[in-house]
């Protein structure tokens, strides 16, 4: 099969500041949390094969709310804000961190979340303790290791086999390059098979 037949058919449908303006509706949601700039606008963008699905920018935090994209079968994709470093005040980053902690914890239609990470930086403090909260959570989790064309194959495998050690069976994870479209078949897989079972 192709790369095209992998591809998500989805359009924009609102940005929510808040929980409380979150979309109504029982649709299941999967979302995109991450650092900023481990590049989670590039991945919903590769997965469409668009460049206009979500904003991409080289500057990190450029997310500041919650994007909710709906998908061909009625589920819906969420780009949550970026976590980390970002130019922005101080205050504006605890803003986003309080929606998009009420987002993950009291969304009932959250059907899983995917976490993008720079395979580059495995290890990073905010992404550990993000995978400790899915953990304790129970939340459906799949580890996304973005930018792996960077990394030769090698590299590539044992940062994978580092990863799934680290999540044993209660999380998946995978290699993925939002640059060469490698791994979005399996990726696509995951968010689809989450939709259905939710």
């Amino acid at each position: 099969m192709t790369a095209v037949d992998h591809r998500l058919n989805m359009e924009f449908l609102v940005s929510a500041p808040d929980l409380a303006r979150c979309p109504a509706g029982d649709a299941p949601e999967v979302a995109f949390a991450g650092r900023s700039n481990a590049g989670k606008s590039s991945v919903l963008n590769r997965l469409t094969r668009s460049r206009q699905t979500a904003k991409v920018s080289k500057t990190p935090g450029r997310t500041r709310l919650l994007n909710f994209f709906a998908l061909d079968n009625g589920a819906r994709l969420v780009d949550l804000p970026g976590y980390g470093y970002a130019k922005a005040s101080a205050k504006s980053q605890a803003q986003w961190q309080v929606a998009v902690n009420e987002y993950l914890s009291f969304r009932e239609q959250l059907a899983g979340v995917v976490l993008v990470t720079d395979i580059r930086h495995p290890g990073m403090a905010l992404d550990e303790q993000f995978i400790d909260w899915a953990l304790a959570s129970e939340m459906p989790l799949h580890v996304l290791l973005n930018k792996a064309d960077k990394l030769k194959r090698g590299a590539q495998g044992r940062a994978l086999a580092a990863y799934r050690k680290r999540l044993g069976k209660a999380a998946t994870a995978q290699l993925f390059s939002a640059l060469r479209g490698e791994g979005a078949a399996e990726l696509s897989a995951v968010v689809l098979a989450w939709a259905a079972e939710h």
